[in-house]
């Protein structure tokens, strides 16, 4: 093949062949009569493995030593790329997915950085739930005042919101260990003290609204195991108090 076919075929400059042959990286096997560039198959097979060696960061220096060493066999460069090229997908695929997080969070208006997420929400992250609240509640107004609050949101807002939240948690986990009755109340208060942090901070929770999330915290697998964690019985505690303090405000 001559140059100007081989750099079609290998989506490159002519300018880049003749470039690779001034440096001795890949010098064509042949020559027409009139001193024209003719690569051979085993032309071809170097030049792939050189573009595979630049597409993976090495400078041409160093791609031509891996090339000439004697003690290397084809199998080993194609081991060696596969190796290379499996660890950058791996690395793409890991920047994709925090690029899509960001994204999701962007879209909530959680400007924070990914150590700052960490920090306030440990591995449960609002953005991850987006998109299945967005089905369930994304026509209600409740969804758009949610919406449109946190965009509003700095990270010492979500700090705050964060210790809100673990404090009444704290205390309906004393009160289960301490034997109060769920539906006693001591236990209904710390049930409206929760639905009104809601309100506070997200939507106007109304106690229909808020025996759903009760309901919710027992039928839900990953929010009973968020309760579950803090104190065994404590989903069941809370969507009980919750409940019978709506009953008990006519919700």
């Amino acid at each position: 093949m001559n140059v100007g076919e081989v750099a079609a075929l290998a989506g490159v400059t002519v300018r880049t062949l003749h470039h690779y042959d001034r440096i001795g990286l890949l010098s064509p096997s042949g020559r027409t009569s009139a001193g024209y560039r003719r690569y051979s198959p085993a032309d071809l097979d170097r030049l792939h493995q050189v573009l595979v060696y630049r597409e993976l960061g090495f400078p041409l220096e160093e791609v031509a030593t891996l090339l000439d060493d004697p003690s290397a066999d084809p199998a080993e460069h194609l081991r060696r790329q596969h190796r290379l090229l499996l660890d950058r997908v791996e690395r793409t695929s890991a920047m994709v997915t925090a690029v899509e997080k960001e994204m999701e969070a962007r879209a909530m208006g959680i400007d924070l950085t990914p150590e700052e997420k960490f920090e306030l929400f440990g591995d449960w992250l609002p953005e991850e739930y987006e998109a299945e609240a967005e089905q369930k509640w994304g026509d209600t107004e409740a969804w758009a005042q949610s919406q449109r609050r946190t965009r509003a949101y700095t990270k010492d807002d979500w700090v705050r919101i964060k210790a809100e939240g673990e404090d009444v948690e704290s205390r309906f986990a004393a009160a289960l260990r301490d034997g109060v009755p769920a539906d006693s109340a001591a236990a209904m208060d710390l049930a409206e003290e929760h639905r009104q942090q809601i309100s506070r901070n997200f939507y106007d929770c109304s106690y229909e609204i808020h025996a759903g999330l009760g309901r919710m915290y027992v039928e839900d697998g990953r929010f009973t195991a968020h309760y579950e964690r803090i104190a065994p019985g404590l989903a069941q505690y809370v969507s009980d108090a919750i409940q019978t303090n709506a009953a008990r405000h006519g919700g």
